[in-house]
């Protein structure tokens, strides 16, 4: 009988810690409309999300990581993370290891979108789903699925947006997600952040990464993903409430982010 105090096969003690009982190399937990606690929490296992449907935000190390629908997300044993959503529904797989391969693509956060081999191998892996018995034929199978991750990775798309440590960043920060429809007024976001321009732009892409544009865009097609998931409106009403101004502008912006055309889904209205 299972544990009230089980999720996804592990036993939480207390709020935000979670102990493994069990024996098995590795295991997956499907669950259809995902209910998770937003409170960081870590555990001593990797951990592999395929989400199905919906999306997810992953917080880890003063970063905001989205996992759209059809994207995986690997992290590394240890690694403290919360999980929020605003989907409607969310679908997810989880794959659990004890131990990975030695390799440093092992020991950092990923997130890239599911190519279709892997997108079967993980779907008949769900044959196990919540399965604790051993099986000589699923270990051999997750350890295949565990060794071509790498592989699968290298065209990883940049899906997190960063959160900077400099307080002087946050205001900045705040007014793009307020005002992502509109321009970037970069002499209105200095005044914010009491630095000249030059300073400004510096100072952001050295604690963030990226550039204050770059920035600006990921909130835009990250805003779009949203829209699109509550399934009312059009691609085009889509782009104009993100701030474009065409269809083929945000279009061009998505793939940039996503490496694929925006989609609607197949119940939603076309434009």
């Amino acid at each position: 009988m299972q544990n009230d105090n089980m999720k996804c096969g592990l036993t939480e003690e207390k709020q935000n810690l979670f102990v493994d009982t069990i024996e098995k190399e590795a295991y997956v937990w499907r669950e259809n409309n995902w209910k998770h606690d937003d409170y960081e929490h870590v555990h001593q296992r990797a951990q592999l999300t395929f989400v199905e449907d919906g999306y997810q935000y992953f917080h880890i190390d003063q970063r905001i990581y989205l996992v759209p629908q059809h994207h995986v997300i690997w992290i590394p044993s240890g690694k403290a993370h919360k999980i929020t959503s605003e989907a409607k529904t969310v679908n997810l797989m989880l794959f659990l290891f004890k131990s990975v391969f030695e390799d440093d693509f092992y020991r950092n956060v990923h997130v890239f979108s599911v190519p279709p081999v892997l997108k079967e191998m993980l779907l008949y892996a769900s044959k196990w789903n919540k399965s604790l018995i051993e099986n000589e034929e699923q270990d051999i199978f997750f350890k295949a699925i565990l060794k071509s991750l790498p592989n699968f990775c290298k065209e990883s798309n940049r899906l997190e947006i960063p959160v900077p440590a400099d307080t002087r960043l946050i205001p900045v920060c705040q007014d793009i997600n307020s005002n992502f429809k509109y321009n970037l007024d970069i002499d209105s976001l200095a005044e914010k952040a009491q630095m000249s321009v030059r300073s400004l732009q510096r100072t952001f892409k050295n604690e963030t990464g990226i550039t204050l544009q770059k920035y600006h865009q990921l909130t835009r097609i990250l805003k779009s993903i949203e829209l699109i998931d509550a399934q009312q409106y059009t691609l085009s009403e889509v782009a104009y409430k993100v701030g474009y101004q065409s269809l083929s502008a945000f279009t061009s912006s998505y793939f940039t982010v996503m490496k694929t055309k925006p989609r609607l889904n197949k119940n939603q209205a076309v434009s």
